[in-house]
């Protein structure tokens, strides 16, 4: 194959996730030029990879047309011998029918067990390109050149308190604050969230200050995609939800405890980080996978209290020799 058409997934998480099956693409089309075409958040883990040729930005979603302009689109972007997409709905599946290609491929289950998200999207690869390869790491490559310490010379500790899926899926703002608090002495803190987030980042703020920890930055809505991504990268700690940084720090092996409610963790938990601690409640509603709690009392996430996740600080640090290593 000489010219591979790529649709990623839409969300940075999921995008993350299947960054594997991607490579592995690559590895069995290693002289193949490869176009990505996804969301302006996903397309950002693709900015600086070397065997990418063309990133195209999806804005179909802004136009009255859509349909039409996927189609104006796909012809656009000239001849394709593959056309694979990572996402299931039915303009994605349009996309890639209105393609020249040769071949063509979208997403899709091919059964119901529980199976990590990372090694579903690898199976439809396999499937597509009659392959037989397995799921290596999460890979995102970055314009870093090294780490560089912070200026007070203490380990940095980021805290993630968004998840873009609802509400559902949030671990309360003054717990991170507490446990980000009990380590402010040996950590600076990073609070990390989108432009819709910062009320969140904002009420961990103002806990912190009350609790007397003033060594802090607060870059909620104040990161590109990319900054995002290397600000994550060198961290030393990670405290988040089951999120779309969660995953970008799993590329990076950052030691993490992620705080889990009513999603599946089997099936999106970090991929192959060896320093990862997961912290969930086994409540008879989990997991929902709902956006918002249907019995209104949010007991996945509020039962977890702050020394849980302290004490999986304590057991992931035990493990960890500090800053992330294989980066």
């Amino acid at each position: 194959m000489d010219k591979i058409l790529i649709e990623i997934p839409t969300w940075l998480g999921d995008c993350v996730m299947a960054t594997p099956a991607i490579e592995n693409i690559i590895k069995l089309q290693p002289n193949a030029q490869i176009t990505i075409f996804g969301s302006k958040v996903a397309t950002e883990v693709f900015k600086y990879h070397p065997k990418v040729n063309r990133v195209v930005i999806d804005r179909s979603r802004s136009e009255k047309y859509r349909i039409y302009y996927l189609y104006k689109l796909a012809k656009q972007l000239g001849e394709f011998d593959c056309a694979l997409s990572f996402r299931r709905t039915i303009t994605s599946k349009l996309f890639v029918f209105f393609t020249n290609a040769s071949l063509k491929g979208n997403y899709r289950r091919y059964d119901k067990k529980p199976r990590h998200q990372v090694n579903r999207y690898n199976d439809f690869i396999n499937a597509t390109l009659n392959a037989n390869i397995t799921a290596a790491k999460l890979i995102i490559h970055t314009n870093l050149k090294k780490i560089e310490p912070s200026k007070s010379n203490k380990k940095v500790l980021g805290i993630n308190p968004g998840a873009s899926y609802g509400s559902a899926k949030r671990w309360h703002p003054n717990k991170f604050a507490k446990v980000a608090s009990e380590l402010s002495g040996e950590y600076d803190m990073v609070i990390f969230g989108s432009e819709k987030e910062t009320g969140m980042a904002q009420d961990i703020e103002k806990s912190l200050i009350k609790m007397g920890a003033t060594n802090y930055q607060n870059l909620a809505g104040k990161t590109s995609i990319l900054k995002l991504i290397e600000r994550i990268a060198q961290l030393d700690l990670f405290i988040t939800g089951d999120s779309g940084p969660m995953h970008v720090a799993a590329a990076f092996q950052v030691p993490t405890v992620a705080v889990f409610g009513p999603t599946k963790d089997e099936e999106t938990s970090q991929w192959m980080n060896k320093k990862s601690i997961i912290v969930k409640k086994n409540l008879n509603c989990q997991p929902c996978m709902k956006r918002i709690c249907p019995l209104k009392h949010h007991n996945c996430m509020k039962k977890i209290k702050a020394n849980e996740v302290l004490s999986a600080t304590v057991k992931i640090l035990a493990q960890s020799d500090g800053r992330a290593c294989d980066r």
